[in-house]
């Protein structure tokens, strides 16, 4: 194994989050033409990371109303379903199933693509919104994914200046705090998420499981009961984003394992979990910039491109 370095990428782009979050409402407002309206049928297409950005933006456009909106692998994506509107989630522009995705669109779809790289394969093929101001140098994605979850909240209008301002403090809140009890003893983590929350709670068990080699499930909560409670113990920990089903802490705690959930937006406790990671990842001897077996794209057949820049400025620029 190959002892992390003092300081990482990783641990760095986590950070910045509060300063990208806001750049990301900001350029909400700007780029609306390129984002669906309500009504339209919209497909939301991506790989991991992204996906799990997708399935959280997905759950929130049905719940205020907005129409249709399916979350997809781009590995998946089905056409049968009648969509108005594409938009393709990739921090690097490059990923293969990403790329052939967008050209098999039906002939005349309206497709976007939000990307960290507006010179990539994607920017080429269909219309884009640059999120440059979050690249990255880590391959463990963080700012990006959540640069773009808060550009599509703000769009929605579930943010509005004033609560992005709040969100923002959360963030700063969730890099500076302690991590939650026991979290660094743990050895089993299971992550929980309601609605929307879900696929935060599946982008916190990647994090883990791709930074620290944790052993990582996730589930929508009330399904922990459904069998995946029997493995819980005394070195689990189990997270759940956003209020917990009615008498399930109590199902949880009688394992033996820990219990945790926050009053903090869902999203702010995801930096909360993209630290964990990257803490477990020191402790274990891991870089979290490098995963084992992984790269910063996955390009089928071909080589990667080059990285971004980092957003350190306090407009995220």
């Amino acid at each position: 194994m190959s002892r992390a370095p003092e300081a990482s990428h990783a641990a760095t782009e986590i950070a910045s989050q509060p300063a990208c979050w806001a750049s990301a409402a900001r350029l909400a407002s700007q780029v609306s033409e390129l984002l669906p309206v309500p009504g339209e049928r919209v497909a939301v297409v991506g790989c991991g990371t992204s996906y799990h950005m997708a399935l959280a933006y997905a759950g929130l456009r049905e719940a205020a109303g907005h129409g249709l909106t399916d979350a997809r692998p781009a590995s998946e994506l089905d056409h049968r379903r009648g969509y108005d509107r594409y938009l393709f989630l990739s921090r690097s522009g490059t990923t293969s199933e990403v790329l052939a995705a967008a050209e098999e669109l039906p002939p005349g779809s309206s497709a976007t693509g939000l990307t960290a790289d507006p010179a990539s394969p994607l920017a080429q093929a269909v219309s884009t919104v640059d999120l440059s101001f979050a690249a990255e140098q880590s391959v463990v994605q963080t700012r990006f994914a959540t640069s773009v979850l808060v550009l599509l909240r703000a769009h929605l209008g579930e943010l509005s200046p004033a609560s992005t301002q709040a969100l923002a403090g959360q963030a700063r809140q969730a890099v500076e705090s302690p991590l939650p009890e026991q979290v660094m003893t743990s050895t089993h983590f299971t992550f929980l998420g309601r609605g929307w929350t879900v696929g935060i709670a599946h982008e916190a068990a990647l994090k883990l499981r791709e930074a620290a080699q944790m052993w990582t499930e996730s589930y929508f909560a009330a399904e922990v009961r459904h069998g995946p409670i029997s493995v819980l113990d005394r070195a689990s920990f189990v997270w759940c984003f956003g209020p917990p089903p009615p008498g399930l802490a109590p199902d949880i705690e009688a394992t033996g394992a820990r219990f945790f959930t926050s009053d903090l937006d869902p999203l702010a406790q995801l930096v909360l979990a993209q630290r964990a990671a990257v803490e477990l990842a020191r402790s274990r001897d891991l870089d979290p910039d490098h995963p084992r077996n992984l790269s910063f794209s996955v390009v089928l057949g071909g080589t990667e491109r080059s990285r971004g820049h980092d957003c350190t400025t306090p407009d995220g620029r």
